[in-house]
């Protein structure tokens, strides 16, 4: 139910994944070597969890800390803003078609490897390795919501004639999403530097709370304010028309935030050129990288496992990528299912940490075998709340066990995301060849998201072909496009739902998602067997 304004699995994300927490180092670009890994892996014991008795200097890297925590608020930011765009989308009745265009705009943190070795190794060294990334990406990102808060307007404007400039639309907040995946590139490893070897491991907690803290402000928080209903009933004495907030004034307001913080950060942080130059030392050039990654690509039990993990998702596109829009079709606000993922995200904390117990041994896709039947029947689940949403309507509410089901209902498919989350990056972890390091983790990671965004694209667009509507009072008339509609209407008929695409898309997504289950899921579990050397690059043995 991710598009009904939570986070994607990642997502990613969006936030899956709301759009991108939980990843830190997994998803990073840093190329690290055995030399970096061996620091990391000198901090943990064989839980996986930091050593109790190990001192964690805060004091000194207190003002580091912070501002990594800034820096991955702010990367929340645009994840947040361009995850309520699909619910605007759908409150102004655009086609689902045009929401699987607009999908594309999740696609860059999850190609991101195509330019990150670029990011990592080209720099000036004076201005320093990672600001010379950060200060002109998250500059561009102030400049593009200055940009923004003037035509996002015009972009969104629908009326009986006309429909959001969809293509544009997706055009501008591609671009919004690939200078935040570059800024996501340069924070992630300026973390490996900028906080002390004792606290490298507070990165990955920096970037999980930085980024949840972010999406909440840019997705939740502004959809609520944005919401006329939400506001008259919560914060206002007297009704207006308007919510406190528009989507304009937002991206103006944190476009001044982007461009002022971005400036403090260039004249008044310098680089730890001494922690820099140990990690520069064991980087990988451009050329050398790249080589790396076809070389790992043409493995045949990397083909096999690629193959599996995206074919593995696509019985849950239509849950999780449709059902949220669905439900404000039928009338659901937006701004309520947004306010449902607030009490998600301590569950969405504390879920990996405990999940992580199952998932350390050494067959972690166990619990990735065993998960996914669970998730599969919560898509059933989520197809019957669709159907059973029109019924308990009361004009224009739901009551609140309605909207008790559905967190409930949520909650229960939260925990199967991330048990499958969890074993996944658990198995990546496992199978990394050190002799490459962050390369082949990274390589990994990208092939699980893509195992996300590719159904969740193909469910969008596939929900209008496969719905069927009949005009009815004017049989000369069809309902099969938008044209056809207004014309329908225009000769005094009305179109009517013979069968809805969501639902066939949902059977179907089902019947798929457990035949792969039966017929693969094994094949997918016995990778974890392989013998070690398995997964060893050639080129580098």
């Amino acid at each position: 139910m991710s598009s009904s304004g939570v986070p994607k699995e990642r997502s990613r994300q969006r936030l899956q994944n709301p759009l991108e927490a939980w990843r830190m180092q997994n998803e990073v670009f840093t190329h690290d070597t055995s030399l970096e890994m061996d620091e990391k892996k000198a901090l943990l014991n064989d839980n996986g969890l930091y050593k109790s008795n190990h001192n964690i200097v805060l004091k000194d890297d207190l003002s580091n800390i912070l501002l990594l925590l800034f820096l991955y608020v702010l990367q929340g930011i645009p994840l947040g803003v361009a995850g309520s765009i699909p619910l605007i989308l759908q409150s102004k009745n655009v086609s689902y078609s045009d929401q699987a265009i607009y999908s594309f705009v999740f696609w860059p943190f999850s190609l991101k490897l195509l330019w990150a070795p670029l990011v990592d190794a080209a720099y000036f060294s004076r201005f320093g390795r990672r600001k010379s990334w950060l200060v002109p990406t998250q500059y561009f990102l102030g400049l593009f919501m200055f940009f923004l808060s003037y035509e996002v307007d015009e972009l969104l404007k629908s009326n009986e004639h006309t429909s959001p400039n969809i293509i544009k639309l997706t055009a501008v907040f591609f671009m919004f999403g690939f200078l935040a995946a570059t800024q996501d590139i340069a924070v992630d490893g300026w973390a490996l530097t900028m906080l002390s070897k004792e606290n490298v491991g507070l990165a990955s907690t920096c970037n999980s709370v930085g980024q949840t803290a972010g999406y909440f402000l840019g997705n939740i928080l502004f959809l609520a304010l944005e919401s006329a209903e939400f506001c008259n009933k919560y914060l206002r004495t007297q009704s207006q028309p308007t919510g406190i907030v528009t989507l304009a004034d937002f991206l103006f307001f944190w476009g001044i935030v982007f461009v002022v913080t971005t400036t403090l950060v260039m004249v008044l942080k310098k680089e730890n050129n001494g922690r820099a130059a140990l990690h520069q030392a064991a980087q990988q050039g451009i050329k050398e990288t790249y080589k790396s990654l076809f070389s790992i690509i043409r493995m045949p039990a990397i083909l096999n496992f690629c193959f599996l993990l995206l074919t593995s998702k696509i019985g849950f596109s239509a849950a999780d990528e449709v059902t949220g829009l669905k439900l404000i079709e039928m009338g659901v606000p937006k701004e309520q299912l947004a306010i449902l993922a607030v009490p998600m995200v301590p569950l969405q904390i504390l879920l990996p940490i405990a999940i992580s117990k199952y998932t350390a041994g050494h067959k972690p896709l166990n619990v990735f075998y065993w998960a996914m039947p669970f998730r599969l029947t919560m898509g059933i689940i989520f197809a019957l709340l669709v159907f059973w949403t029109p019924m308990v309507k009361q004009g224009t509410e739901f009551p609140t066990y309605y909207y008790g089901a559905l967190l409930f209902s949520y909650a229960l498919h939260q925990v199967a995301v991330y048990s499958m989350y969890v074993a996944v990056m658990a198995f990546n972890a496992k199978i990394s060849d050190p002799s490459i390091g962050g390369t082949y983790m990274t390589l990994l990671n990208t092939i699980s998201n893509l195992a996300g965004n590719w159904p969740a694209t193909l469910a969008l667009w596939l929900v209008d072909p496969l719905t069927v509507k009949k005009c009815i009072g004017a049989p000369e008339q069809s309902c099969r496009s938008a044209i056809d509609s207004e014309l329908c209407v225009k000769s005094g008929g009305s179109c009517s739902t013979v069968m809805d695409g969501y639902y066939v898309e949902s059977a179907f997504c089902i019947i798929f998602g457990f035949g792969w289950w039966l017929c693969n899921g094994k094949k997918f579990r016995n990778l974890q067997d392989e013998h070690p050397s398995t997964w060893q690059c050639k080129r580098n043995k």
